[in-house]
């Protein structure tokens, strides 16, 4: 993935995060046109959900039928997340690459892009799933035989990779064996854990519940390193330029859809919706509508669905 230099605008990313620890849920749909949250791209977006497709059929008794029924998506994901999906202070719709694909698949399921965001960390996502909280997870979810065990995964739908982050100025840590002795962030029960542990076996690792409290930890000097997606840290560091990105992703992270263990008429339903809106270009829209706002060049190539060891 590209990367880009530090920008100089700053978001009020502390509100959002504050919002977003409440546990409150948030309901958003695509009629809201503002200006998108500094950092997160700016100006007024596409409107993505009016081209997006509608299910032809909904099998009797399915989850969809049920979905359809009560005439909204209820997504576990994140309201913090720059980029990806974060509230807006002004407008309050939740916007950003995971917000835009929940809404298109609400709209593929009832015909209309209505959801409510259940705000969920990533200790938390497997139980929602389960107990039926939430009906999808849309959260840099990245797909793992391990996370398999507990849930399904349709897509991936889109890869991202671990890079390391410090503060601006930081000397001496440049790649993943440099965390060697460190003590080093990373979000509690995500891939970073077990990375920094093969990268550097000996590194102190310190773990939060969201990304914004590992940034803060980080400009506290919690710790000298701070280990997060790509995809999460770009607006970070754009919105924060005491932030800095150190090399390249050291590591191949594909993102799933959470779905409830077991349901396989709702995991190839929800890989087909996929399929489609890949193959129509809605899926580079999407893109360029949210990372797409700070990454120079053409959307990627999508990943092939079904190609993460766990999502099979």
């Amino acid at each position: 993935m590209v990367r880009f230099p530090a920008g100089t605008r700053r978001a009020a990313v502390a509100a959002v995060a504050a919002l977003a620890l409440t546990g409150l849920a948030a309901c958003s749909s695509d009629d809201d046109s503002g200006s998108a949250v500094p950092g997160a791209g700016g100006g007024a977006k596409d409107d993505l959900a009016a081209s997006a497709p509608v299910a032809s059929s909904i099998p009797a008794g399915s989850t969809m039928e049920k979905i359809r029924k009560r005439g909204q998506l209820i997504v576990g994901g994140s309201l913090d997340a720059p980029l990806l999906s974060q509230q807006n202070p002004a407008t309050k719709k939740v916007e950003g690459l995971d917000a835009d694909f929940g809404r298109l698949l609400a709209k593929y399921i009832i015909g209309k892009p209505e959801v409510k965001i259940v705000n969920s960390a990533s200790e938390t996502r497997e139980a929602l799933l389960s107990n039926g909280t939430v009906d999808v997870v849309f959260q840099t979810y990245s797909i793992t035989p391990e996370r398999a065990k507990q849930v399904a995964f349709a897509g991936p739908y889109y890869s991202s990779g671990l890079v390391i982050a410090t503060k601006k100025g930081e000397s001496g840590i440049a790649t993943p064996a440099d965390l060697k002795g460190k003590t080093v962030i990373a979000g509690a029960n995500t891939p970073a854990i077990p990375a920094i542990k093969k990268a550097a076996p000996d590194a102190k690792i310190v773990t939060f519940g969201s990304d914004p409290e590992c940034v803060q930890a980080l400009k506290q000097g919690r710790g000298q390193a701070y280990v997060q997606d790509e995809a999460v840290l770009l607006a970070t560091a754009k919105q924060d330029p005491s932030i800095q990105i150190q090399g390249k992703p050291f590591t191949s992270d594909p993102y799933g859809i959470g779905l409830k263990h077991g349901d396989a008429q709702m995991k190839a339903f929800v890989n087909d919706w996929l399929k489609q809106i890949q193959a129509s270009g809605l899926w580079a829209k999407v893109w360029k509508n949210s990372i797409g706002t700070v990454v120079q060049g053409d959307a990627p190539q999508p990943p092939a669905i079904g190609s993460a060891p766990g999502s099979e």
